[in-house]
């Protein structure tokens, strides 16, 4: 077990490091870490933009969001392929574990990116790529959840923090009823949950002071 935990710590972390939003924001000659509010996660990216270069930037925003995602996706399903493969056959029934483990080391390159002076997001996207892979039906709630705050509030991290938080429970949910996902994926959602809170901590902060940014609607005038 130590070789293929090893190769997910190492490939994961490296991959979930890749600073997408910070590389994206550069080529336009943005410094996202000085812009909005000093993020390179894909929603300040989106915000600043988009602000800045109206619908080319949305777009970029948006495909920024599919990249950090695709770290995620990434780190969690390699290990999952290495063992179907038969690369690592002694230890198949640990799929699971070494595919979480890939996945925390994902969230951590992410939100610690060596490449950017150990600077990052807050890795919702990145966290949301990899339970693609794991566990699709509780991200499809989640991202249900994510849409229905969103829409109401307008606030993305109330959003990201609440769709997050119903991972677990959808996932012991399935677990009680149908014993998949495996169990240890519902104890790492759980921790996900608890991962997510604290990079948003000074959202939740701002929730509570009603200072929190909105992604507010612009009119056809603001538009034009």
């Amino acid at each position: 077990m130590l070789v293929p935990i090893l190769a997910s710590i190492v490939a994961g972390y490296f991959l979930g490091a890749l600073p997408f939003g910070y590389v994206v924001s550069r080529a336009k000659g943005v410094n996202i870490f000085e812009e909005g509010s000093k993020n390179p996660g894909a929603t300040n990216v989106l915000r600043v933009l988009s602000q800045k270069f109206g619908e080319p930037g949305r777009r970029l925003g948006i495909m920024v969001f599919v990249l950090d995602a695709l770290k995620g996706a990434v780190a969690t399903g390699w290990p999952w392929i290495a063992f179907k493969m038969g690369v690592w056959d002694a230890a198949y029934e640990h799929w699971d574990v070494v595919s979480l483990i890939g996945l925390g080391a994902a969230l951590l390159g992410h939100c610690f990116s060596c490449f950017t002076r150990f600077k990052g997001g807050k890795g919702v996207a990145t966290g949301a790529g990899g339970f693609m892979v794991l566990m699709a039906p509780s991200l499809l709630i989640a991202l249900l959840v994510w849409w229905v705050v969103f829409q109401t509030t307008r606030y993305v991290s109330l959003a990201s923090i609440l769709a997050t938080a119903s991972l677990p429970v959808s996932s012991c949910t399935m677990w009680c009823l149908w014993g998949w996902p495996p169990f240890s994926v519902v104890i790492i959602s759980a921790g996900a949950t608890v991962f997510v809170a604290v990079r948003h901590r000074a959202n939740i902060g701002r929730l509570m002071r009603g200072t929190e940014n909105k992604f507010v609607k612009k009119t056809p005038e603001e538009k034009m």
